[in-house]
This record gives C-alpha cells, structure tokens and sequence, in this order.
C-alpha cells in the first residue's frame, strides 16, 4: 500500500503543494472518524501506531501490531473503506521502550518490534534511535543513531515478502507527544543538522550493503518550529524556515515529515505543506477533540437524565487518573487545583491513557445508551456543541453521540485534509 504515499511524494517533488496528514491514534473511535473523513475526501488514509501504543507484547493499549491492524480493517470494511486505500506505519520504532536496558539488548527488543510490525502488513516504518540506552554516553552522536536505524532497516528487510516498505528517518525535539515543560519558544533544526542527519544514515545504509533501501527512505523528521505544552501552543514561523526548507531540494523524493503539529492552524497546516513538510503526524489533537466531544455530551447527558442514572464519565475517569497516576504524575506541576485542570484540559491530552480502562470504557458506554435512548434536543447541541448543532439544523448530521462525537474529532481532521489536498489543488 506504499504505492499511494510515494504517490503522494512524488507529486510533492514535482512541484504540487499536497501532502498527506498521518492519524496517530489507536482510540477505535478517532479511528472511525478517521475512515469517514478518507471516505469523503476519497483519497487514502495514512495511520500510525506509536512504539509505546503498540509492541510485540501489547504496548500500553493492549495491542500487537496485527491486533492494530485488525481494528483498522475492520473500521473500514463496516464504512466500506476499501482496504487498498489503507496505509499502516509505525511511527518511533526504536529502542524507545527499552531505554533503561544495555543498548544492545535494548536493540534487540527493538529489531523484535520492527519484525513484528512488518510481519502485520504495516509498510511506513519510522526508524528512530535518537534516545540513549542505559550503558550509553550521551548525547548520542549522529553516526550511532544513524547506524542503528540501519540495523533495524536490515531486520526490517529480512521480515519483508516484497519491496513495499518505506522509511523515515530522524526526529523531532522536544520528545514525542508534546512537550513535558513549558516552552517560550523553539528553534527549528538547522540546515547543518539535516544535512549531517542525511549524511549519517546515508553512510550508515551503505555500510551495511543497504544502498538499496536508502532508496526507498521518503522523508526526514526534522523540527520546524511547532510544538505544543501543556497550555501553550508553538505555531508555525515559515520566516525561520528558510534555509532548511531548501535541503531537499536535490535529494530525490524525499520530503520532510513534521510532527507535534497538533493545534496548529489551517493556515499553517498548508503553509508546512508548502514547504515541504508533506507529511503531518496528528496525534494528542484528535484525543483532545474527542474528549472535548464526550464531555459535552456528559454535560448534556446531566440536563437530561436522573442523578443515579447518569455515567458520570468525567468523574469516572477523573477517579481513574488519581488512583493510576503515572500516566500524568511526572508531567502536571502545580497544586492540586492546576494539577485537576490539566488532567482533563491540557493540551498535552494525558487522559488519553485512560480511555480504554474498564470503568471508563463502561461509563463511556453508559453515557452514549442514555443519550440514544432520545433525541437530544437542539437547544443542548446549540449551548454545548455550537458547530456540531449547526450541521444538524442544516441536516448533514445525525444527532445521536456517536455522530456527534465523529463529527467533532473530524473538525480537526478537515483542517489536515484541507491543508493536505490529497487529490488536486483548488481551482
């Protein structure tokens, strides 16, 4: 299924401002609305599973990567997405998971990943070994990292029935998921840093006789100055960008992949594809989109039906973080009062962990049943979910939750597709 993103690569390299927005997320209803928003921009749907999402022993929503694969396929055959519109990475494959290990055990785990990954069908491979293991001296230098991206290349490559993969190198700064302190600005990488990233992995390739997988390496993570904090968003500055964006200018097909380019607007979402940022890593934005949906709905659900009756989600998983808190912790300063609101509200999205936990999932349930059991009245919809309640008076939207919350996570959703232009430029 690479065919369709070097499509869009090689479009990109001749001089057409498209692009392609990648879904990082596993919650089955992101993922759902994901379907519906390929559906209706009848193009393809790029999503990525994280290294600590998704691992040969279930990551931290339970899942290996031919589970992933089945909830994706199976999302799209009930929407009747065909599957060959259907790409799957792997985004930060890399001794991530491992980093309190010895660097060659924690390799080792991460070839097992890697192999995993590829044996499951997924053919967009982020290769990313930039942090440091327990016996390494850090920072790391570039020809170490570079050199064991192409181990895990070579793995890749020993799993692979055909040449259907692809690869990205690099990463971003701060680490992925948004950063864990407050920034006040960031500086994008240099234009010597890429082209010594390019060089190293390059050399690195070909010194293990994988000159011809180097070939097939599509996109370079660098930063471009975008990031998001726990309530600050970092937008894009396309005046700082000069330099680096010119990189690739004569490097084949490869393309710059951008991610934490959550929150960012429409127009800078285009303005990153017109510099040559083709693909757009969308993540913690969507999450946030859907719990800003369900706890709305949670709101509304409270004017409707009885206390004792009610799901009570925002509680319930309110009660969850506090008793399992290592999924915030360690990320939310402050007293106790900052510390509630950034639970629930922050940018950085950290109760997107406690989703798929059983109480929360039943509450979630609960809040849907009671809310399909009638029609939620339109005057709830116009104090609550503005936009949402708009569509419904103009009759392009059902107004049962499960709709509503699709509906809301594909606001942001379009602001990719619209920035992407997947299928042709605007007249």
């Amino acid at each position: 299924m690479s065919g369709l993103l070097l499509d869009t690569v090689e479009r990109h390299k001749r001089g057409e401002a498209v692009g392609v927005y990648s879904v990082c997320s596993a919650h089955p209803l992101v993922l759902e609305a994901s379907v519906l928003q390929a559906l209706d921009d009848d193009g393809y749907l790029l999503v990525e599973a994280t290294s600590n999402q998704v691992d040969q022993f279930g990551g931290y929503t339970g899942m290996r990567p031919q589970d992933f694969r089945n909830l994706v396929l199976d999302l799209a055959r009930r929407h009747g997405l065909p599957e060959d519109r259907i790409v799957l990475g792997g985004d930060h494959l890399g001794p991530n998971r491992w980093q309190e290990r010895p660097a060659e055990e924690a390799l080792a785990y991460a070839g097992d990943l890697v192999a995993s990954y590829v044996a499951a069908g997924f053919t967009k491979l982020h290769l990313d070994c930039s942090m440091p293991c327990a016996d390494d001296e850090t920072p790391l230098d570039d020809s170490v990292v570079a050199r064991r991206a192409a181990t895990l290349a070579g793995r890749a490559e020993q799993e692979a029935s055909a040449d259907d993969l692809v690869y990205v190198v690099g990463t971003e700064v701060p680490v992925p998921g948004g950063a864990h302190e407050a920034l006040e600005e960031l500086t994008p990488t240099s234009a010597d840093a890429a082209r010594a990233t390019l060089a190293a992995h390059d050399d690195a390739f070909s010194g293990v006789g994988l000159e011809g997988v180097w070939n097939r390496v599509i996109a370079l993570v660098v930063q471009p100055g975008v990031e998001f904090d726990l309530e600050r968003v970092i937008d894009y500055e396309r005046s700082a960008t000069g330099e680096l964006r010119r990189v690739l200018d004569d490097r084949g097909r490869l393309v710059f992949e951008a991610h934490s380019t959550d929150y960012q607007t429409r127009a800078n979402l285009r303005a990153l594809v017109e510099d040559h940022w083709a693909v757009l890593k969308v993540g913690p934005a969507l999450t946030f989109a859907m719990r800003e949906a369900l706890f709305a709905l949670a709101a509304i659900e409270n004017e409707l039906v009885a206390e004792g009756e009610r799901s009570e989600l925002p509680s319930v998983v309110e009660r969850r973080m506090r008793e399992e808190p290592g999924y915030w912790e360690g990320y939310y300063p402050g007293g106790p009062a900052a510390r509630r609101l950034l639970r629930r509200y922050s940018y950085s999205d950290r109760i997107r962990y406690y989703w798929s936990y059983p109480d929360v999932e039943d509450a979630r349930r609960r809040l849907f049943s009671n809310l399909a059991a009638s029609e939620i009245p339109q005057t709830l919809l116009s104090q609550y979910l503005p936009h949402q309640y708009e569509r419904v008076r103009r009759g392009g939207l059902d107004s049962g939750p499960e709709a509503i919350v699709f509906d809301r996570v594909r606001n942001t959703l379009e602001d990719y597709a619209a920035a992407c232009k997947p299928k042709r430029e605007e007249a």
